[in-house]
């Protein structure tokens, strides 16, 4: 019987074609989610807000548009829940596309348990070759073998999640969300267009809000005000 491998795809205008990207449902893979927390119905794609949530999670607003996109997460998502580390990691490890040199892990989505997270450990150990990195939320799992992440295990604490404490606590590398470059500037902080950030160092940097928002909106308001001050703060497909 074939393995049901899992589904990886191609950067956009932002990341570049030359890195692989990997899903699962924006926020029911998220369990430490807060201030960004939405989630798209696996079958209708409506839109679900959490009750802390103070802006949309731009993933999510994909899933509710691309129904493909939608299906893509929820199929790595099902195969992975349930697996143990070494399970997982060999799922993974037979699905990466051949020829992969750079993976983002999690556009969408988030390591939702510590087997899981242990599993991107393993495969990143077996491919020295190729740079890993993702942004998360999950930071306990991240401290709990913070000695032994690799080096092409780039990690990135997101601020806006249940355990922003445990990420000042520990020093990591964050990211935050803005609203405008003169918050970042405020905050002393580089704005990352490109993943360039999240990939390589250890400097702590923010990112524009974007994607689609609630009218109205304080994300709305200052996605409008960007737009009208020539500001790049999105990317197309």
């Amino acid at each position: 019987m074939t393995m049901k491998l899992l589904k990886f795809g191609n950067g956009n205008a932002k990341l570049g074609t030359k890195i692989k990207t990997f899903s699962l449902p924006a926020g029911h893979s998220c369990p430490f989610a807060k201030d960004c927390l939405s989630k798209s119905d696996k079958d209708t794609g409506k839109i679900t807000d959490g009750v802390h949530t103070e802006f949309r999670c731009f993933a999510a607003s994909a899933e509710a548009v691309y129904t493909n996109t939608r299906l893509a997460r929820w199929h790595n998502f099902e195969l992975l829940r349930g697996l143990g580390a070494i399970d997982s990691a060999k799922l993974i490890q037979a699905s990466i596309p051949k020829g992969t040199l750079y993976v983002r892990i999690h556009v969408s989505g988030d390591f939702f348990s510590q087997a899981y997270f242990d599993a991107w450990i393993i495969v990143a150990k077996s491919n020295p070759h190729i740079l890993f990195y993702a942004y998360t939320k999950s930071i306990g799992y991240w401290i709990n073998r913070q000695n032994d992440i690799p080096s092409n295990l780039v990690l990135t604490a997101s601020i806006g999640g249940k355990l922003d404490l445990i990420a000042e606590i520990n020093n990591l590398k964050t990211a935050r969300v803005v609203y405008s470059v003169e918050e970042a500037d405020a905050l002393g902080l580089e704005i990352d267009h490109d993943d360039s950030h999240a990939m390589i160092g250890g400097k702590s940097f923010a990112l524009l809000i974007h994607g689609t928002q609630p009218p109205s909106s304080k994300g709305a308001i200052a996605m409008k005000q960007m737009k009208k001050e020539g500001v790049k703060f999105s990317y197309s497909k």
